[in-house]
C-alpha cells in the first residue's frame, strides 16, 4: 500500500479530506507535480556538495599524470649574461679591457632508476583515484538520501499541518456546541473553559506545525536545489531493491557500500606509500645531456660551444635518519588505513540492523495506527452523539478528538519513517544512486576526466576549457 492510498481513511462527520490530499497541499499555482524521483534527479544536478565532491576527484586524478611525469625527462633552458673590467699589466706594458660575457645552456635529464619510486607514485596514485571514486559515490548516497528524507518531511509537514487545521476547526466547532448548550444552561462553565482551552491548544499546535513545513522547506531547498512544488506521495516500490533479509542486507553492505571500498582503496595506497619511502634507500641513476654556448669567455676566445652527455649514479648512505623516520610513519598510517576498513564495517553493520529495524518497526506501527484511526473516529462519532442526549461529558468529546489527532499524526510519522528507512537501506547496500534508481539525469562519469587527463603532457586548460 501505498504512502497516499494508505492514508484515504474516513474523516470527520463533516466530511473534510484526509492525509493524501494534505500531501498535495500546496498553493494552486504549483501546477505540476513533483514526484520523488524528479526530485532526486533534481538533487542530483544541483546539490553543491555533490558538485563539490565532483571537482575534488576531478582534482585527484591530476595526481597520476603528476605520478607518471618521473618516467619523462625533464628539459631545462637558462641564460646569463654580465659584465666584466679587466686590467692586466705584464713586463711594464698594461692592458685593460671590457667583456660582456653572455651564456645559453640547455639541459635534459633522464631517470633510469629511482628505487620504484615512480612506479609505487604511480600506484598509489592510481588507488587514490579509485578510493575518490568511491569517496564520490559515497556522497551521492548522502546527498540522495538527504533528498528523499526532505522530500518526506515536506509531505509529512503538510500532512501535520492540515491534521492541526483539522483539529482546530473540531473543536471551534466543540466550542461553538458547548456555549450553545451553556447559554441554555445543559453544560457548566466549566466545559466552556475546557472547550476554550482546547482550542487555544489547538491554535499553538497549528503555529508549530507552520513553522515545521517552513523549517522542512528550507532544508528542501537546500539539498535539492528549488523550492518545493506540488508534491507526490511516493509509494513502496523502492522496498523492491532490498535483499529478504537483515543478513543479506548487512552482507551486501559490507561488500558494496562505497564507504568500505573507499577505506579498502586507501590501505591499497598506504601501503604503495610505504613502498615509496624505501625507496629513498636505494640508489639513483639518471643520464644528463647539456648544450651550451658562451660568448666574450674571454679576452681570446669570442665565442665557445660545447655538449656533453654524462650518466649519474648517487648512492644514498646516511640522510640524517630522517628516511628511516618516514618508513615507520608510512607503516604506521598503512596500519591505521587498515583499522580503518573495520571501522567503517562496522559502522555499516550497525546502521544495518539499525535501519532494518526502523523499517520492521514503521510497517507494524502503520498497521496499528490504521487501526487506531479508524476506532477513535467510530468512537469520537459516538462519544458525540452520546454528549448530545447528555451520556457523556464535554471532556470525553475533547478527548476523543484528541485521540484521532494522536492517532493520525502517528500514522503520518511512520508512513514517513518506512519510506526514509527503506532508502537509507538501500544506501547500505550500495545501490542509492542515479543508475541503480533509473534517475532521468545524464549521469557523472569520473573515469571520463580520469582518461583526459592520465596521459597529458602539457597544458594548462583542464579539459571544459577553464
Amino acid at each position: 500500500m501505498s504512502f497516499a492510498t494508505s492514508m484515504r481513511r474516513p474523516a470527520l462527520a463533516s466530511g473534510l479530506a484526509f492525509l493524501a490530499l494534505a500531501a498535495l497541499a500546496l498553493p494552486a499555482r504549483e501546477a505540476a507535480a513533483q514526484t520523488l524521483d524528479q526530485a532526486l534527479a533534481q538533487a542530483y544536478v544541483n546539490n553543491p556538495t555533490l558538485n563539490s565532491q565532483r571537482a575534488g576527484t576531478r582534482a585527484v586524478d591530476e595526481t597520476v599524470p603528476q605520478a607518471l611525469s618521473g618516467y619523462r625527462p625533464t628539459l631545462f633552458a637558462t641564460a646569463s649574461a654580465g659584465v666584466e673590467s679587466a686590467r692586466a699589466r705584464s713586463q711594464g706594458v698594461s692592458t685593460s679591457g671590457t667583456l660582456w660575457p653572455r651564456q645559453f645552456a640547455l639541459t635534459a635529464t633522464q631517470t633510469i632508476f629511482n628505487g620504484f619510486i615512480t612506479a609505487n607514485t604511480t600506484r598509489t596514485a592510481e588507488s587514490q583515484v579509485r578510493g575518490s571514486r568511491e569517496t564520490l559515490r559515497n556522497t551521492e548516497q548522502a546527498v540522495l538520501l538527504n533528498g528523499a528524507t526532505a522530500y518526506m518531511n515536506v509531505i509529512q509537514a503538510i500532512a501535520l499541518l492540515d491534521l492541526q487545521n483539522q483539529n482546530l476547526a473540531a473543536l471551534q466547532q466543540e466550542l461553538r456546541a458547548t456555549r450553545d448548550r451553556f447559554n441554555v444552561g445543559e453544560v457548566t462553565r466549566t466545559d466552556v473553559a475546557q472547550a476554550e482551552a482546547r482550542v487555544a491548544d489547538a491554535q499553538y499546535g497549528v503555529s508549530q506545525a507552520i513553522a515545521n513545513l517552513s523549517s522542512a522547506k528550507a532544508v528542501y531547498r537546500q539539498v535539492i536545489g528549488v523550492e518545493p512544488g506540488r508534491l507526490v506521495s511516493p509509494g513502496a516500490a523502492i522496498e523492491a531493491m532490498l535483499p529478504r533479509n537483515l543478513g543479506q542486507v548487512v552482507t551486501a553492505g559490507l561488500d558494496h557500500h562505497p564507504a568500505v571500498k573507499a577505506s579498502e582503496f586507501a590501505v591499497d595506497a598506504a601501503m604503495f606509500q610505504v613502498k615509496v619511502a624505501e625507496g629513498a634507500l636505494m640508489p639513483n641513476l639518471n643520464v644528463q645531456g647539456q648544450l651550451y654556448q658562451t660568448y666574450d669567455s674571454s679576452a681570446s676566445v669570442d665565442s665557445a660551444r660545447a655538449a656533453e652527455v654524462t650518466l649519474n649514479l648517487s648512492v644514498p648512505i646516511y640522510q640524517g635518519g630522517v628516511e628511516y623516520a618516514n618508513i615507520r610513519q608510512n607503516k604506521e598510517l598503512l596500519t591505521q588505513a587498515r583499522i580503518e576498513v573495520d571501522v567503517n564495517r562496522d559502522s555499516i553493520r550497525a546502521l544495518a540492523v539499525q535501519y532494518w529495524g526502523a523499517l520492521e518497526a514503521s510497517k507494524a506501527q502503520i498497521a496499528s495506527a490504521q487501526s487506531a484511526v479508524a476506532a477513535n473516529t467510530l468512537a469520537l462519532e459516538g462519544v458525540r452523539e452520546e454528549w448530545r442526549v447528555g451520556q457523556r461529558t464535554t471532556t470525553d468529546v475533547l478527548n476523543a478528538q484528541r485521540d484521532l489527532t494522536n492517532s493520525r499524526s502517528a500514522l503520518v510519522t511512520a508512513q514517513r519513517d518506512r519510506v526514509v528507512a527503506a532508502y537509507s537501506l538501500v544506501s547500505i547496500i550500495g545501490k542509492l544512486d542515479a543508475i541503480s534508481l533509473r534517475l532521468k539525469v545524464n549521469v557523472y562519469n569520473p573515469t571520463v576526466h580520469y582518461n583526459q587527463v592520465r596521459d597529458s603532457w602539457a597544458g594548462v586548460r583542464t579539459p571544459d576549457g577553464k
